[in-house]
């Protein structure tokens, strides 16, 4: 079994990794990576369709799923992946290619063409592919998200593909239970830091919408539509929160897609009831009339890049009744990170002072520090570690310390690198 690096390494996105297990050849992930405003996305290596057995998608964020459509273009191939990613990816990979028109190689007919291919497989379920058997487990990451067990004559791989190793109120924890593996291929992204405990960051997040409330203000909490948008509302629902929160955007299909899929929830019915008991912006009309009141306002997009979210950052961030909670990761270069940096925002073409109180919160999908280091010392096995999906630093600093902790042969691999076991 070897395993050729397509993307991902050094780097957060366009993860691809082409798996041959003695000619039966699995591609795990084929994701987009996003650059700065005005430059081209990127890809990872390019593979055709009938060079490959299968396509593996771990969950549905764009730089895991999104260039799998491309496979079809001139040809087709299998893709496997749980009931909400392959729900969740088309909605995602629709999205992006109307907001990026001709941005990429491919359309909503190779989209359509790759659901027609798609083969839904559930949590420990093998498939048998050739020369090679595969099974998904849970990962704590994302709805549906997955981890892959890849065994071929006698060898086991694991792919972690994005993991957050103790999950969340939303999710299970990961499922580490895997036996004696020969390769793992681990994400790196926080391996150099280390986040805020869950517990902590909700009881911060729910103290600062009481003072919000308190004021009686309205507190704007831009989101991821994926996972983030609905952990907040299961958050304040559990706390007993008072007051009325109001969903927008691509969320609410979010919603509806995680309500299709119970069985992937931590909690089905805290989560429903959350849903539920919340204010469903369908029309613009809909918005002001329903901030006529203190609440808490849950929309995308969560770096304030576009979506509702620029309407409400304009509406509420110039009062000092107001609160502004920052729950998403903030990218370089975004207007989030802007104000967070500077505390202004750009609206109607001027920089403007926010007045409205601002904070951030951790919220992180992905394992931290310690959740890694755990994970890795419950490996069992003498498995070579590939470092991957995290900044240079990140991922030779992981690899050097899983080395010296643990004995395991380590790489940082780069794209084309091909490692054998």
């Amino acid at each position: 079994m070897d395993v050729k690096i397509l993307g991902a390494a050094n780097e957060v996105g366009r993860s691809g990794f082409l798996v041959n297990c003695n000619g039966t050849k699995l591609l795990l992930d084929y994701g987009v990576m996003f650059g700065r405003r005005g430059t081209p996305p990127g890809y990872p290596l390019h593979v055709k369709p009938k060079d490959i057995d299968a396509v593996i998608i771990t969950h549905a964020h764009l730089d895991h799923s999104g260039n799998v459509p491309s496979l079809f273009v001139s040809g087709n191939t299998d893709v496997y992946a749980t009931p909400p990613t392959l729900d969740l990816s088309k909605m995602l990979i629709e999205d992006m290619l109307k907001i990026e028109k001709n941005a990429h190689p491919f359309g909503i007919p190779e989209v359509n063409n790759m659901m027609k291919n798609a083969k839904e497989i559930d949590f420990g379920q093998k498939v048998t592919k050739g020369n090679a058997t595969f099974e998904f487990r849970e990962s704590g990451h994302v709805i549906g998200g997955s981890t892959v067990l890849v065994e071929s004559e006698g060898k086991k791989l694991f792919y972690t593909g994005d993991i957050k190793t103790n999950g969340s109120r939303m999710l299970r924890e990961m499922d580490t239970d895997i036996g004696e593996i020969d390769m793992l291929i681990t994400e790196s992204t926080y391996a150099k830091t280390e986040q805020t405990p869950r517990k902590e960051s909700e009881a911060q997040l729910i103290e600062f919408a009481n003072q919000v409330m308190d004021r009686k203000g309205i507190l704007f909490i831009p989101s991821f539509s994926v996972e983030r948008s609905q952990e907040m509302a299961c958050i304040l629902r559990n706390a007993n929160f008072k007051h009325k929160i109001i969903m927008d955007g691509m969320a609410l299909k979010v919603n509806e897609i995680m309500l299709r899929h119970p069985q992937y929830l931590r909690d089905p019915k805290i989560f429903s009831e959350a849903i539920k008991s919340s204010t469903a912006i369908i029309e613009h009309a809909e918005r002001k009339r329903a901030m006529g009141e203190p609440c808490v306002v849950i929309s995308p997009a969560g770096m304030l890049v576009g979506g509702n979210a620029v309407y409400y950052l304009q509406q509420l961030a110039f009062d000092d009744k107001n609160g502004i909670a920052l729950v998403s990761y903030q990218g370089e270069g975004t207007p989030g990170k802007k104000l967070l940096d500077t505390g202004k925002v750009a609206t109607r073409g001027k920089e403007l002072t926010v007045t409205a109180e601002v904070k951030q919160f951790q919220f992180s999908g992905h394992a931290d520090r310690k959740e890694l280091f755990d994970f890795i010392s419950k490996v069992k096995g003498n498995p070579k570690v590939l470092a991957v999906h995290g900044d240079s630093e990140s991922c030779e600093l992981f690899a050097n310390e899983i080395h010296e902790k643990f004995g395991f042969e380590t790489f940082a691999p780069s794209v084309n690198d091909e490692i054998s076991i």
